[in-house]
């Protein structure tokens, strides 16, 4: 990303072995374990469902890992753009604005940033919305 200048159509970001790899194994093995599960003999019935439960709660684990890590960089996020935005205008941002509109805010130049806020707010502009409407690009390449 360090290469291309970030705007609203490239900022996204995926990182294969986790989207990807780690998913689609995580994906096929659980598939094979309900097979497992199915086709096992009586006798072994017992461990085949274990399997099945140990990827239930890995699968879990996938997910709620990664919800975990992006609220706890929302939090970043909304107490950064606060603090820009009260050395910018003095004051902190109104409490109307929801995360997401924060977090869309973020790419927003310290010109636009107190205007879109306040229109954000105004126009109840979803996260991208705002994004849409910033004309100078702000990059965040430190999101998970």
């Amino acid at each position: 990303m360090a290469d291309k200048v970030q705007n609203f159509e490239n900022h996204g970001q995926i990182v294969p072995l986790y989207h990807y790899v780690t998913f689609g194994l995580l994906a096929v093995t659980f598939i094979g374990s309900i097979v497992n599960l199915v086709t096992a003999d009586p006798a072994v019935h017992y461990s085949a469902a274990l399997i099945v439960a140990t990827h239930i709660v890995l699968t879990f684990v996938f997910f709620w890992s990664r919800i975990f890590a992006l609220r706890a960089q929302d939090r970043a996020i909304r107490a950064e753009e606060n603090f820009r935005h009260f050395l910018l205008t003095g004051k902190p941002l109104d409490k109307g604005l929801s995360i997401r509109q924060i977090i869309g805010l973020r790419f927003a130049s310290d010109e636009e940033f107190p205007t879109l806020a306040q229109r954000a707010l105004a126009e109840k502009l979803s996260e991208k919305d705002i994004k849409r409407a910033v004309r100078h690009w702000r990059p965040d390449t430190y999101r998970v």
